[in-house]
């Protein structure tokens, strides 16, 4: 059977090798403890579900518009105005199914085969393969660890070449938890309006930050909106990852091509996941603030404990709900040939699932989500630091 070479030339995911790896021991009856999820523990906002409900009784359950409701476009127009002070029209905004659908999408309609898109590492494992299925070659340039994860304008601007389309940034981002200052912002948004590139700024953690630093969108910065395209959704924020609601705003003429490209793949996003985000967006954020404050409780717990650990190195992150922990020293010094290997020993001795650094680019580092209870966390610190004493 023939497949394309489209999809051979993707790479598998590692997450999804070690998720695989701790079903298969939970359903032989092992205490798995998985710090591998991308997604909030907590249910969905109450408020959010009863929306919902009414949406569906409601008879809000047919096709809707392929970019999105126009209630819930208004929604995210006032979501911008209010929290990044950014002005937007109804044509400049897209409802997607997730906001990976949003980055498959904005790659498809502005990448060529050959394209380049600059891609800072450690990343989120699909900005590499979605880049490949559009036809462009993602270019990595990688941060450095004594550098907070990001990356510098030095670095940027060896990494252009006359293929170069956009620059991709993810802050706070995934593994990492780092975020950029609005002086980082401007001075690689004017690299990139120098070199007439387009910015595609992922940030969809923008609300889950723990210090005092505050989130900046790089499209609010002197000259750079225009040439930015915001990727953001719902899923983090409100605990909806599974209703797959994202959204894209920027120039007109690319989310009109994210539309009509959306038109003919999924017709629309779900309609009643759509009154859901309406209400996320509209209502009550008391849950976010809650969430929020648990999650700061468990990032210090991790970070204090690991921090203790022999051979393990780990800087506290600013936002999300990762810490990308540096263990090639604790790797080595027990004998094994990769952290890859590591991680796999820690899932079959301790029962501990972690994702290996690898999978985003940083070969050195695992990624742990404290998005998990501390009773589980406490567990899990406690059967790490056991595998790495022995």
């Amino acid at each position: 059977m023939k497949l394309s070479q489209r999809v051979q030339q993707l790479t598998p995911s590692k997450t999804i090798e070690v998720t695989a790896m701790a079903k298969s021991l939970r359903q032989q009856g092992h205490d798995v403890i998985g710090l591998g999820a991308g997604e909030p523990d907590f249910n969905t906002p109450e408020p959010i579900l009863e929306a919902a409900d009414r949406a569906m009784r409601e008879g809000q359950t047919k096709y809707t518009p392929a970019g999105g409701v126009s209630e819930l476009k208004d929604a995210i127009i006032a979501k911008f105005e209010r929290d990044n002070g950014l002005t937007y029209s109804r044509d400049e905004v897209t409802v997607t199914v997730g906001a990976k659908h949003a980055l498959y999408n904005l790659f498809q309609v502005t990448l060529d085969p050959g394209d380049e898109v600059i891609v800072p590492a450690p990343y989120w494992v699909s900005y590499i393969e979605q880049v490949k299925l559009a036809g462009g070659v993602p270019v990595v340039i990688e941060s450095r660890e004594e550098n907070g994860f990001k990356v510098t304008v030095e670095q940027l601007k060896e990494a252009i070449t006359d293929r170069t389309v956009a620059f991709l940034i993810n802050s706070p981002s995934n593994p990492t938890g780092a975020m950029y200052t609005a002086e980082e912002l401007q001075s690689l948004g004017e690299v990139c309006r120098e070199n007439d590139l387009l910015i595609f700024s992922d940030e969809i953690y923008e609300e889950l930050i723990y210090g005092d630093q505050h989130h900046v969108s790089i499209a609010t910065l002197n000259g750079l909106k225009d040439r930015t395209v915001i990727i953001n959704g719902v899923s983090k924020t409100y605990s909806m990852t599974g209703w797959r609601i994202g959204y894209a705003a920027g120039d007109a003429r690319i989310i009109k091509a994210m539309t009509s490209l959306a038109s003919h793949s999924t017709s629309n996003p779900t309609s009643v996941a759509q009154y859901a985000a309406l209400e996320a967006l509209n209502g009550d954020q008391t849950p976010v603030a809650e969430m929020k404050k648990a999650f700061r409780e468990r990032r210090d717990y991790v970070v204090e404990r690991l921090s203790r650990m022999p051979g393990v190195s780990v800087d506290t992150p600013q936002g999300a709900f990762y810490v990308f922990a540096n263990v090639a020293q604790a790797a080595a010094e027990a004998g094994f040939d990769s952290v890859d290997d590591w991680v796999k020993a820690m899932l079959e001795k301790k029962k501990v699932a972690l994702v290996p650094g690898s999978a985003f680019g940083s070969p050195d580092h695992v990624r742990l989500s404290y998005a998990t209870s501390m009773g589980e966390l406490e567990k899990a610190m406690d059967r790490m630091e056991s595998f790495i004493a022995k």
